[in-house]
This record gives C-alpha cells, structure tokens and sequence, in this order.
C-alpha cells in the first residue's frame, strides 16, 4: 500500500486564525466544549465562499469544479472525481484539507491492496500480550481514495461501511470515524486494462460525481504564470475554518427551507429517471435525498435561506448521472448518463416557487438581489417551504 498523511494546515495555521473575518465572516463563537456555536446559512456562506477563494489560489480556471466538490463536502456527502491523470485532482483534495482545516490522508489504490490496509488490522501487543486494534488510513477527517478503479471490488467493498455509516467494523467491534469524515475518490476513465469498475452500491454511496477538464488556454496560460512568479513547487494556503465550524456549517443546512413545488420536482425528476426508455435502471431514492441536500448548500453558496429550482437543476447532473444505468445500446452509440439526465432536465416542467415579497415595494423573485449585498432578504421566503 502507497499511503501519506499529514494534519493540513502547514504553515500559516495560525497567522490564518483571523481570515475568516478578513473575508466579511464573523469569527465562530466557541462553547466551553470547544465547538463552534450554531452558524446562520449567510454566515455559512461566507465562510464557503473564502474557502473557495483559498482553494483557488492553488487550482485554477475550475471554479464550478470546485463549488460542486464543496456543496459535497457542505452536504456532508463523498465526492467521485473522474477525469483524466494530470488535472490537478490530488492538488484539488489537498488545498480542500488545507482550507477546511482536517487532517489529510491518501491511499494510492493497487491491485494488490487487502481491505485490512484501508480499514485497519488488529495486532498482538507483545508487552500487554492482548491484540490491539491498528488504525488504518481511513481513519482520517478528509480522504483522498487515489485511482479507486485499480483495486479489487473486496478492497473497495472495505469503504463501503466507513461511507456509509462513519464506522469500521474489525472483529466484531465497531470503531467511529471522525463526524468530519468525507472521501474523495478519484476515477481514471480512460484505462481499462488492470482496473475494476465500481459496483453499482458503491458508486450509490457518493453523493455526486465530478469532472475538471482541460484548462481553457488563458487559464493554462495563468497557472504557468502563476507557477514562474511563485517560484516554488508547492502553494502555501491558509486554514480558513477548522473542524467545528464544518460540522456547524453542515448543521446550518438543516435551516434551509424547501417548498413542496420543489419537493415534488425532485420527485418528478427522479422518476422521470426510471421510467425512460434509455436507462435501464434509474435513481435510487438514495438519489432523490442527495439531490435535496445538494440543492440546500448550493442555496447557501447563494446567500438564501431557501432553495428554488434553480438549484435542483445546478446539481441534478453531477447528483444522478452517475446513479443510472443505460441500455447496452446506447453505449454503442457514445450516448452518455449525463446527457440522459440533461435531457431530462429539459423535458420535465419546471415550478414557479416565488418567494413572499416582504413589502409591498417587493425585493426581486428568487434572484437575489434584493439586498445591497446582494443576498437576498431571509425574510422572503417560498410559500409552503419545509424545513
């Protein structure tokens, strides 16, 4: 097994202690205990848009890869990275730890990795003559699950429960993983030859699925800039939040309302999965809470309180494609999964979720721009929404 670890952060940890109000958020009130108190969805926001904007310093011209892996990481979900080698994903993952402030651990996956070098492995102690449990790798707060495809399906099955469940069962006892516990998996698409694809469980476990890309040429063009007037391999970034106040971003989520026009869209855009004639299988409902939750941090990336449809439409891509099964013939024809759920998207009816006008003057409908800020007033609100 190739593995690394170390606590993110590196230099500037503390010198960075103050950047979350440099960046307009108020710094997080601490509790006796330690934790973060409650954060407000706006202040959840501003502390997501300056983590962005520190994981931007790092990887360039991927501003929307980025956003989708964060509303993962908000949606306290895993995230599946496929593309080719060489577009910055281990970079990606790592500046992520950095910003987010969690502890960083990546598993280069081979063929010859056994379960136990992923989970962990009992050993005999020969000074207390007892065995004792030895962590693995998974015991971490942010995983990086390099090349996922090349190890068999046993040693992939080895995650299943540690994303599922936040646990990892050895011997008959369970062992917690830490409440932060989020996998970045990434997924070479190209090379077939000594790989094992996923099984259709263990690709329902990521919340969504994510594609960089090439660089357009002015942002290849930047990023060597950037690389010459650095002149240093390596980009120090700061810590921008820390474990505490992700979990209470994540709980801040749970405030964000959605109306039942846009529950019945998701609804109506997970079945519509199931019944085309050019899936074989369509979405769980596994995929209909993932979109909800997805479209809820994306609405708080957006400065509301609420989601509209919009949302759901941002994430429904990365939140099913990945979920469906096509018809043998329609990969003869290089039709994708993605663009299944693009048409979809289309043809399914849209909702009208406006929300309530707080005065009689009126703020805008759902586009934020009511306020000087440019967030819209929490106030204003979609008639009939559920927390």
């Amino acid at each position: 097994m190739s593995g690394e670890h170390d606590t993110a952060g590196g230099a500037g940890r503390d010198a960075a202690a103050g950047n979350a109000e440099a960046e307009g958020a108020p710094a997080a009130q601490t509790r006796g205990d330690g934790m973060s108190d409650q954060l407000t969805p706006e202040q959840t926001c501003r502390r997501a848009l300056a983590v962005l904007d520190e994981v931007e310093k790092a990887v360039v011209g991927k501003r929307a890869a980025l956003e989708l892996v964060l509303l993962g990481v908000l949606a306290g979900g895993h995230v599946l990275i496929e593309d080719l080698p060489g577009l910055g994903k281990t970079l990606m993952a790592r500046s992520f730890a950095t910003a987010l402030g969690l502890d960083f651990t990546r598993i280069q996956f081979t063929p010859d990795l056994l379960p136990s070098d992923v989970t962990g492995a009992p050993f005999y102690d020969q000074r207390s003559g007892d065995m004792v449990f030895r962590p693995g790798p998974v015991f971490t707060q942010l995983l990086l699950a390099d090349e996922i495809n090349r190890t068999p399906p046993k040693t992939q099955a080895a995650l299943l429960e540690a994303m599922a469940e936040g646990q990892v069962s050895v011997d008959g006892k369970s062992h917690l993983l830490d409440p932060t516990f989020v996998v970045l998996a990434t997924d070479n698409p190209i090379e077939y030859e000594g790989t094992y694809a996923l099984p259709e469980a263990q690709l329902d476990r990521f919340l969504l699925r994510v594609r960089m890309g090439y660089l357009p040429p002015a942002d290849e063009a930047a990023m060597l800039m950037r690389r010459l007037d650095r002149r240093a391999e390596r980009v120090d970034l700061a810590r921008i939040v820390d474990a505490p106040e992700l979990l209470a971003m994540r709980a801040s989520l749970e405030t964000v309302e959605v109306s039942a026009d846009v529950v019945d869209y998701v609804v109506a855009l997970v079945n519509a999965t199931r019944a085309a004639t050019q899936v074989q299988v369509g979405a769980s409902p596994r995929g209909g809470l993932a979109l909800v939750q997805l479209a809820r941090a994306r609405a708080v990336l957006s400065g509301r309180d609420y989601v509209i449809p919009e949302d759901v439409k941002a994430v429904a891509v990365p939140a099913l494609a990945h979920r469906i099964s096509l018809r043998p013939e329609l990969w003869v024809r290089r039709v994708s999964a993605d663009e299944v759920v693009a048409s979809l998207l289309t043809a399914t009816p849209t909702p009208r979720t406006l929300p309530r006008q707080q005065d009689a003057g009126g703020t805008g409908a759902g586009t934020g721009t009511g306020t000087p800020n440019g967030v819209q007033d929490p106030a204003q609100k979609p008639a009939g929404a559920h927390r």
